[in-house]
């Protein structure tokens, strides 16, 4: 894996950003209920983004990609995406490890991250880094859980 990259709102490789997210986040459709907020997102969504979190890729272009949002108690991971043909030789671990370096930089003491209900396997992967089911919410409008909340402290330097 090579270094990641923070990027910046005028970065070159936004576009390829927002076709590898469609491109992973593709096979929820028709498994999840609502649909992934990955179709709203835009190029100008994504420039947005990186000003008011950070947006880390691997790759040129992109293989894989995470944003950052810094939270009052924790560091959310968001849109963890990785090429389907590198998936299983730790992209998703060292984009994690990336995270947990980042938040140790800001004074934050834990990971967080949501996955959607129905994406077992993803939630077993996010435990299988550490990670473990805090709560259960619901998108609104939905009188069930959607989301499974995982969390995982930030280990000392």
């Amino acid at each position: 894996m090579t270094p990641p990259c923070r990027l910046a709102p005028h970065s070159a490789e936004l576009p390829a950003v927002l076709t590898l997210i469609r491109s992973c986040f593709a096979y929820m459709d028709g498994r999840i209920d609502p649909p992934s907020s990955m179709h709203r997102m835009t190029l100008d969504t994504l420039r947005d983004t990186s000003r008011t979190a950070e947006l880390w890729i691997t790759g040129t272009p992109p293989d894989a990609c995470v944003i950052l949002t810094p939270k009052s108690d924790c560091l959310y991971i968001g849109k963890l995406a990785v090429a389907a043909h590198l998936r299983k030789q730790g992209y998703a671990l060292g984009l994690i490890q990336l995270a947990e370096q980042r938040a140790r930089a800001l004074g934050l003491t834990a990971l967080e991250l949501e996955t959607r209900i129905e994406l077992v396997e993803n939630q077993a992967a996010f435990a299988a880094m550490g990670f473990v089911k805090t709560d259960e919410t619901a998108h609104p409008g939905y009188n069930r859980p959607t989301a499974v909340t995982m969390r995982r402290p930030v280990s000392p330097a």
